[in-house]
């Protein structure tokens, strides 16, 4: 750096001077060019370090910005100012945004980085899934990217994933064995399952005479750690998160409807408690001439409830212990329920009829099939549409209007469709009376992926509910009492609720792994793979506010696609 210290060892004291003056000089200059350098590297876009292949800022259309040519085709999206920023505005029935597909939009084995600021409504505002933010997925080959907001309601009692994030890759791939997480406590059902401030909840039934239902959480492997019982009685049947709190409806199980011995517990349910932490629970009330909870869901800011058995109970909590009692669907019991386009769905075990509440009043949606079908299960969102399992002919439903159902198949030769939940771009559903698990393969294929309970002796297995957990699919079983889990392709999951208002959400593909960030932050990274299993080339539209599970509900803005896996300091200054 600066000019060669060389100088004849007898030059005079003045040409020292000098020498010594062009040095300091030429150093200075140099050193400032290399500080001016480096806060210019400090300062730098993060465009000029990385290749943008699209940039679409939804300020006030959706045209791409990045020089790519990336337009997408507006379908009914709206621009506004939302919350101080302009932005798309997508209301979860039927906008979004179609990107034809290019060759630079083939993302291959490479790395890339998907961010975007994304604004979800208030909790008093939720009347539908959240939706996905960006895809380009084909079903059939299962092949391609999802990157959306994981919110799950209606799977069989329980609303197993509220406002989690999620973001996977697949082609095809073989899926990965299925683990067993082991028994909690001494389960006979694995009744509910959610997942809460980053941690996984499951209720049990204990059908001991001085065994109760019990919630456990998840601590890896086979382990789970004992949070206590909320009540005496044999079960805890419904879970959900309502204003960032756990609740737990508590029941008293009759085993006998799934052709077990009854339990020897005498104690009644019928109530719903708040978790508190450690072993601890506080009564939010009785439900009245309810001994069982049937489900547990929270629609326009307020958490519903509704009784398991006869006589029919619907109800709204109003804090503290304090329950409103609500009309019931024409005298019938409402059971899974699942918060879709604005309305509340139920299903019901007293007919095969599934019916649909606005907040004042019940429609009737209408016979679910033919008449064999006399009761409905749990409910899916799926590329937009709403989906019902079936007692007994063991079917799916897809719901076109009321009085309008489309038949999407039946579950190999099973009885009764239990849980089903969207993981990674494909449905699956579990089944009784052989507690299968299958995958929804388009039209009316179901393929059957495993079998989780093989206890002999006995009528009826159940593979009973699921939820999506640190990016694997997980699913309770009857009457083994365990739980077990799987992957579809390579996932990760930010197991914690969003809360309202704007967020800047980042998903990453670098090399053999998936990270999310939120907020600049890093929050969660993916098991390893082999990046060459995972081509993504794909020649479908980029899809922004709908893929796999719903149209988007809520905001988007500055979406941005990288052909390269920003670094942590890159998307932290995408937040500024």
């Amino acid at each position: 750096m600066g000019v060669p210290m060389t100088k004849p060892l007898m030059a005079s004291r003045r040409e020292r001077v000098r020498f010594w003056h062009r040095w300091l000089v030429a150093t200075v200059i140099s050193a400032g060019g290399l500080f001016i350098a480096a806060s210019v590297e400090m300062q730098k876009p993060v465009e000029a370090a990385a290749t943008l292949v699209g940039h679409w800022p939804l300020a006030s259309d959706s045209r791409d910005v990045s020089g790519q040519g990336h337009h997408g085709l507006n379908h009914s999206v709206n621009f506004s100012t939302i919350a101080g920023h302009e932005a798309a505005q997508f209301e979860g029935r039927t906008g979004w945004i179609e990107v034809p597909p290019s060759v630079s939009l083939r993302l291959g084995t490479n790395d890339f980085t998907i961010a975007a600021w994304v604004w979800l409504p208030e909790e008093t505002a939720l009347d539908d899934a959240y939706g996905d933010i960006l895809s380009q997925y084909d079903p059939t080959a299962r092949r391609g990217f999802n990157f959306g907001i994981t919110h799950n309601a209606g799977v069989t009692t329980s609303q197993p994933n509220t406002r989690n994030v999620h973001f996977g890759i697949d082609n095809g791939q073989s899926d990965t064995a299925w683990r067993d997480h082991g028994r909690p406590g001494n389960a006979v059902l694995v009744f509910a399952l959610a997942v809460h401030d980053g941690q996984l909840y499951a209720g049990t039934c204990e059908s001991g005479k001085e065994e109760a239902g019990r919630v456990f959480r998840f601590d890896g492997d086979a382990r789970w750690v004992d949070c206590g019982r909320p009540d005496s009685c044999n079960s805890v049947s419904a879970l959900a998160v309502f204003q960032g709190q756990l609740y737990a409806g508590v029941s008293k199980y009759r085993l006998g409807g799934s052709a077990l011995p009854e339990s020897v517990n005498p104690h009644p349910g019928g109530k719903v408690y708040r978790y508190a932490g450690g072993q601890s629970w506080v009564d939010c009330g009785q439900l009245p001439d309810t001994e069982a909870i049937g489900g547990l869901v929270v629609y326009r800011g307020q958490l519903y409830a509704s009784s398991l058995y006869r006589p029919a109970g619907f109800f709204r909590y109003e804090g503290g212990q304090r329950w409103t009692v609500l009309p019931v669907p024409f005298g019938k019991r409402v059971e899974a329920m699942c918060v879709y386009d604005g309305q509340l769905f139920a299903s019901s075990y007293d007919e095969g009829h599934v019916f649909r509440f606005d907040g004042q009043a019940w429609v009737d949606c209408g016979q679910v099939g033919p008449p064999e079908n006399t009761q409905t299960y749990s409910f899916v969102i799926y590329a937009g549409r709403l989906y019902v399992g079936t007692w007994n002919t063991g079917r799916v439903y897809r719901y076109d209007g009321d009085n309008r159902w489309s038949d999407v198949g039946r579950l190999g030769q099973e009885l009764e469709v239990m849980g089903m939940m969207v993981h990674n771009g494909k449905v699956y559903a579990g089944s009784l009376p052989q507690a299968e698990v299958y995958r929804f393969d388009g039209a009316d294929n179901w393929k059957r992926l495993a079998v989780l309970d093989s206890t002999p002796d006995v009528k009826y297995r159940r593979a009973w509910t699921m939820t999506e957990f640190q990016g694997r699919l997980f699913c309770g079983t009857l009457p083994s009492g365990r739980v077990w889990s799987f992957a579809a392709g390579r996932n990760v999951t930010y197991d914690y609720a969003l809360s309202d208002g704007w967020h800047h959400l980042a998903a990453v593909r670098q090399r053999d792994q998936l990270a999310l960030y939120v907020d600049g932050r890093a929050a969660a990274t993916s098991a390893s793979f082999n990046p060459a299993d995972y081509d993504l080339s794909s020649e479908l539209p980029l899809k922004i506010g709908l893929g796999p599970s719903d149209y988007f509900r809520g905001a988007l803005r500055d979406v941005r696609i990288y052909r390269t896996a920003l670094s942590s300091r890159q998307i932290e200054q995408l937040t500024r």
